[in-house]
């Protein structure tokens, strides 16, 4: 089986180290590259078509929400998972209705991302556990 080819789209450095360092030991997926902002996503995006990509939702410049719709246009094969700390269902709707595939929320991480990432790649919505009383 293929290996699931990543980009993963965040501003923080020290998340963007234990995001990598958590995938050193997965075999089933690679981070194939970083981007630090909204627009470096899209032109990533357009440039590498990744099978997934990791977008937080507060980026500078262009925000995770309008890269998302971007990225829509220029690889639309690629699954976008919302990785955020924001758990307002306003933020929520609007990853979903930007081509969304699933949002997970920071704290749930460990328990959510890679059952987030396969049900997604399998054209499944995935929501965090936390977020119960989100109806999209």
């Amino acid at each position: 089986m293929p290996v699931v080819q990543i980009l993963f789209v965040d501003d923080s450095p020290p998340w963007q180290r234990f995001v990598l360092a958590y995938f050193e030991t997965e075999t089933e997926f690679k981070v194939i590259t970083i981007a630090p902002d909204g627009l470096e996503a899209v032109q990533k995006a357009n440039e590498l078509r990744p099978d997934v990509i990791l977008m937080d939702v507060n980026l500078p410049g262009m925000n995770g929400i309008e890269a998302a719709r971007q990225i829509r246009g220029v690889s639309p094969g690629s699954k976008i998972l919302f990785l955020s700390m924001y758990g307002d269902s306003e933020i929520i709707q609007a990853a979903f209705d930007a081509g969304g595939s699933g949002y997970v929320l920071k704290l749930d991480f460990n328990r959510d991302l890679i059952p987030a990432i396969r049900s997604i790649l399998l054209g499944q919505q995935f929501v965090s556990h936390s977020l119960t009383g989100w109806r999209g």
